[in-house]
């Protein structure tokens, strides 16, 4: 796990793969769309927060849920994510809420140009969520399925920003360059990915960003 000093206390981030993350603030466990085909979570730190982006069956995923759901535990969630026998609490884009000290807002998250054979976007504008986490002004940024879209050039201070790299459903590697470049963290983790050259993304993107993958940093 990298860890980071934040306002809040110490953050320890753990990419699993695909778009599944864990990562602890001050002692709390935070999961972003868990997915059990890149992790198994069985005997997994419970959660104290979840944090679901869309309904798609590799970002909300109850095979992986089960294991890591307790009681307390609350789901950040979309309207469009099914909501039964959990703890919720349902964000749109543009909504907000504070949980443990953490300021959790949802954020645009859609395609423009990648449509599906229907000429429909995989990720219409409005469904489902990023979020922006807010430490006492340590941010994170998980951008979600999206592509470069238009509310990326208004990020300012990204300390941390996780960005989706593959087609259709995401960006490709220029588009990926383009938004790391426009929105500049101090810290980038390229997620939900198949196939990555971390060498040819470093010489394309700023050298003043750090990217890290495989928990190393490049």
């Amino acid at each position: 796990m990298k860890s980071y000093n934040t306002p809040l206390g110490e953050l320890k981030i753990e990419l699993f793969g695909h778009a599944a993350v864990h990562f602890t603030i001050n002692g709390k466990n935070w999961y972003l769309d868990p997915y059990c085909d890149v992790c198994s979570f069985e005997g997994k730190a419970p959660a104290d927060f979840i944090l679901i982006t869309h309904d798609h069956y590799d970002h909300y995923d109850e095979e992986a849920l089960v294991h890591i759901v307790q009681d307390h535990t609350i789901l950040i969630v979309p309207p469009v994510v099914p909501r039964k026998h959990y703890n919720y609490e349902v964000l749109e884009n543009g909504d907000s809420c504070t949980l443990d000290g953490v300021t959790i807002t949802a954020v645009p998250a859609y395609n423009i140009n990648n449509l599906n054979d229907q000429d429909q976007p995989f990720h219409p504008e409005g469904v489902g969520n990023g979020y922006i986490l807010d430490l006492g002004g340590f941010k994170i940024y998980f951008a979600g399925d999206t592509e470069f879209i238009p509310f990326m050039k208004t990020l300012k201070d990204i300390d941390i920003a996780f960005l989706p790299k593959n087609l259709p459903y995401t960006m490709p590697d220029a588009e990926f360059v383009r938004a790391a470049n426009t929105i500049k963290p101090a810290v980038l983790y390229p997620y939900h990915y198949f196939e990555l050259n971390p060498k040819a993304l470093r010489a394309e993107i700023d050298p003043q960003i750090k990217m890290v993958m495989n928990g190393h940093d490049y």
